[in-house]
């Protein structure tokens, strides 16, 4: 893709100064930004800057047994298969509550009658200014997934919480968005009288 300067001018960001920007690269989810800058020790460098196009939303869904909702999928990044809480991109000016009812819609076919908020937290925010935002979801139904091209082959599996909080303990969920959701997820619920039990899942609670 062509490139094009899209910050002429000298801007302050703390103690760096920006000189220049120019886009490197762009697709409908990302741009990339090759910054010309002023270091904070006065010397001259670059600076690479991943910028999603999107809010990224996730959502800790949870059965009355206690159990949390997971989907796996193949990421072409790591060329691995991974378990992780269903989310997606939310445009920056849809409602990022409303962003998450539909991933989950799509990811799961799963509704929810109760949301909560947990956190909101910035990703890898040495190269990228992407931002996301967890809620806990409860109250559930079941339905029939609507799931993009990309996420063909995507399984879904029920896990009582706190086995997922022992496979971020041994790595094996090592999705750092899964983690910030199912930790603020335990902490919320040990803070609130009569929240959703983290206990096992009841015989013959729904499975996908």
């Amino acid at each position: 893709m062509g490139v094009c300067l899209t910050v002429p001018m000298a801007d302050a960001i703390g103690p760096w100064l920006r000189r220049d920007r120019r886009l490197a690269y762009a697709n409908p989810w990302i741009e990339v930004y090759d910054d010309e800058v002023i270091q904070p020790d006065g010397e001259p460098g670059t600076y690479g800057v991943v910028h999603p196009k999107f809010l990224a939303a996730g959502i800790v869904a949870l059965d009355a047994g206690g159990s949390v909702l997971l989907v796996g999928q193949h990421r072409y990044t790591l060329d691995l298969f991974t378990w992780g809480i269903p989310g997606g991109g939310v445009p920056f000016d849809e409602d990022p509550l409303d962003g998450a009812k539909r991933e989950l819609v799509e990811e799961t076919g799963a509704t929810a009658t109760s949301w909560h908020e947990l956190a909101r937290f910035t990703l890898s925010n040495s190269i990228t200014d992407g931002r996301g935002v967890v809620f806990l979801a409860s109250g559930l139904s079941d339905g029939v997934p609507q799931r993009e091209g990309t996420e063909a082959g995507m399984q879904t599996r029920w896990l009582p919480l706190d086995e997922a909080l022992r496979s971020v303990d041994t790595g094996e969920i090592h999705d750092v968005f899964t983690q910030v959701g199912l930790l603020a997820a335990e902490r919320y619920l040990r803070r609130s009288p009569g929240g959703v039990s983290s206990g096992s899942t009841p015989e013959g609670t729904r499975s996908t």
